[in-house]
């Protein structure tokens, strides 16, 4: 049976079934959902919407909780909204990208790069007239989910952390402690059958208060009982009652449970701790440890039976280390493990990442000969048996991937696999989501590859990420703020001797002073791109750009040097042979003559332009030139004949418009140009 990187047929892990104990929780929480705030109390409406705290240690069952009240009163909300606030390791998630990841949910464009003032600001307002239920998990400090309530009434926010949440108003928190008597020995018996329980009640119930009812603790007690059949639940209570009482109940339990683990697989579990975000696929497990896909795979449901791990509910095998046990692992991999080989087994995984990256991006290219060879020649194990199933295990793992190039990135001793695998997760994201959509995760990325560029002195790199990111920020209207990447793109294209950025950089420049208005700096910029096109021969590039000039010289009123250069451009349009941006120039120096009032000289042109256009067969455009023509007209004192002309656009669109309507039903999405978001570097390629 052949291993591949999506197992399409694979059995869910299923849930630990149905929710267990914590009914007067429950009861207190939907409570509060119905009683009167604060301000309604005083005679004011509520300004925002209603947070509910549920309090707890890691391990409590604080998430689950949220999760069962979530589920519970789902169905009186437009929909449900998920967001974790914090790492596996604590560190708190930014507030900027958890506003992006809840706009993404809710299919809302984020702009890419935007302050968090921004984001957030957006997210209220998508969220304003929403009756939505949000759940923000594992909150670091009030601030982190005061940025995120909804200034929306009928919206609720489930809210669960550590502790209290001092700062945000009229919030009560619920806080957890063990789960009472009952409720932990059905737990113990759901792993160890009933009869283990029932032969012993006394010592189960020993058992329960050794570990204070403690949820994780349990599920790791009942997972050590359930790999030992034969074991009675006395001998683990008194194992448990011979540990050391300074340690935490969850931390003794999964002592014993590590201390019991064949060395392979206790090597496995530490290694675990270096996955991106916490999340583990097969493959991720693979690389780490240097086994097979099926090895990794079996070894993985082998610590969700043992308590050690969660699957996730996803279509796909992926695995999730639990927050309360990822300091303990961390540690043990610290200690226990040489640096040399944890940094191996990061490169490893990177490695494979990059692999499976090139793989999903090479099955989109199915009209590229040199993209199927490279695709047949890598392993099985890493091919996907179709473009939808490596777009799914993209968006699946999307988390995990831009983890990892945080992750890479921050190591600092990995900077050659980091540029690696940000410009295949750059290339493959504009592959598979197209450049719209993944702009913002490219904005971070190529932050990334900046930082990787300036800590390594790489003035090309450096060149490419700035002009990516000021691209970036020109399309998301901060225009002041892509001029300044621009010449500092510049800069460090000069220093690289980079032709290619430097030309780029300069008309960017140009392009942003027109942006803003400056119309002589703008056609100075121009000009100096000019120059170095000309000093190169790229002809096809100069006649762009003495449009360039010419625009920026119209936008200033100096009608005749846009007269020359639309001139020039001409010129080089002819020499070239392109016949589409011959037309268009003479369309451009119409518009310009009529700008100069000389109609006669625009009457002229445009009867050219109509020529090349039908040469061109540029409806649209010919259709423009017959309504110019007919204003022409118009103003010469011939309306006869611009009824005409306006007879003849109006024909041309209405064709053009039947010829879309019956070409759209067929029509896919153009594939994008990945190319144009490419990090470019000789010593980052596939």
């Amino acid at each position: 049976m052949t291993e591949q990187v999506v197992d399409a047929d694979g059995v869910r892990l299923s849930d630990e079934s149905q929710f267990l104990g914590r009914t007067r929780e429950l009861k207190e929480l939907r409570a509060d959902i119905e009683r009167a705030g604060l301000d309604t109390l005083a005679g004011r409406k509520a300004p925002r919407a209603r947070v509910l705290l549920i309090a707890g240690r890691p391990g409590s069952g604080r998430t689950a909780l949220a999760e069962e009240l979530v589920r519970a009163v789902a169905d009186r909300y437009d929909g449900v909204l998920r967001a974790r606030l914090s790492e596996p390791d604590g560190t708190p998630v930014p507030v900027a990208d958890v506003a992006r990841e809840l706009l993404t949910a809710l299919d809302v464009p984020a702009p890419a790069g935007a302050a968090e003032d921004d984001l957030t600001a957006v997210l209220r307002e998508a969220l304003a007239d929403r009756r939505a239920l949000v759940l923000l998990d594992d909150a670091v400090a009030a601030e982190q989910v005061d940025a995120l309530l909804p200034d929306a009434p009928e919206c609720l926010v489930v809210a669960v952390s550590g502790g209290p949440l001092t700062g945000i108003a009229d919030v009560r928190p619920c806080t957890l402690g063990g789960l009472d008597t009952k409720s932990a020995l059905e737990l113990l018996s759901r792993h160890t059958g009933s009869v283990r329980i029932t032969v012993d009640p006394r010592t189960a119930e020993g058992l329960v208060e050794e570990c204070q009812g403690h949820p994780a603790a349990l599920m790791l007690a009942g997972g050590w009982l359930a790999a030992r059949p034969k074991a009675a639940v006395a001998d683990l209570a008194k194992q448990l009652h011979a540990e050391s009482d300074e340690h935490s109940p969850l931390s003794r339990v999964f002592k014993l449970v590590y201390a019991s683990l064949p060395a392979a697989a206790a090597r496995t579990l530490r290694l675990l701790s270096l996955a991106p975000a916490g999340l583990i696929d097969p493959h991720t497990a693979s690389a780490l440890v240097g086994c097979s896909v099926a090895d990794a795979r079996s070894a993985l449901d082998d610590f969700v039976a043992l308590g050690l791990l969660h699957a996730t509910d996803s279509p796909l095998p992926q695995y999730e280390v639990p927050g309360c046990l990822y300091p303990m692992l961390k540690a043990l991999a610290d200690t226990q493990d040489r640096p040399a080989e944890l940094r191996l087994a990061r490169a490893r995984m990177l490695e494979r990442t990059v692999r499976l990256l090139q793989s999903s991006r090479a099955i989109t290219e199915t009209d590229s000969t040199d993209a199927r060879e490279k695709l047949q020649a890598m392993p099985r194990s890493v091919r996907f048996p179709s473009p939808r199933a490596a777009e799914d295990w993209l968006r699946l793992r999307r988390p995990a991937l831009l983890a990892a190039a945080r992750l890479a990135v921050a190591d600092g001793e990995l900077d050659t696999l980091a540029r690696r695998l940000m410009s295949q997760l750059v290339r493959t994201m504009v592959a598979h989501f197209g450049m719209k959509a993944a702009a913002p995760d490219l904005y971070v990325l190529h932050g990334l590859v900046l930082d990787v560029a300036e800590r390594r002195a790489l003035p090309r790199e450096k060149a490419a990420a700035l002009l990516n990111l000021a691209d970036l920020d020109a399309q998301t209207g901060r225009t002041r703020e892509a001029l300044a990447r621009y010449r500092a793109a510049l800069d460090a294209g000069r220093e690289a001797n980079d032709p290619y950025a430097t030309g780029r950089a300069m008309e960017s420049v140009g392009g942003a002073h027109l942006e803003l208005g400056d119309y002589d700096r703008a056609a100075d910029w121009f000009g100096r791109a000019l120059a170095q096109r000309l000093a190169r021969g790229e002809r096809a590039e100069a006649a762009r750009l003495y449009g360039r000039i010419a625009a920026a010289h119209t936008y200033a009123g100096h009608y005749g040097e846009a007269v020359r250069n639309w001139r020039a451009a001409l010129a080089g349009h002819r020499k070239n042979g392109d016949v589409p941006a011959h037309a268009r120039a003479l369309s451009e120096l119409a518009r310009v003559q009529e700008y100069a009032g000389h109609p006669e000289e625009c009457l002229r042109t445009c009867q050219d332009a109509v020529e090349w256009a039908r040469r061109a067969e540029d409806v649209r455009l010919l259709a423009a030139l017959q309504l110019r023509l007919a204003d022409t007209l118009d103003r010469l004192g011939d309306p006869a004949a611009a009824q005409l002309h306006r007879g003849a656009a109006e024909r041309l669109l209405g064709e053009e418009l039947s010829q879309e309507e019956s070409g759209s039903q067929q029509a896919e999405e153009p594939k994008q140009d990945a190319d144009a978001c490419e990090i470019r570097s000789t010593s980052a390629e596939d």
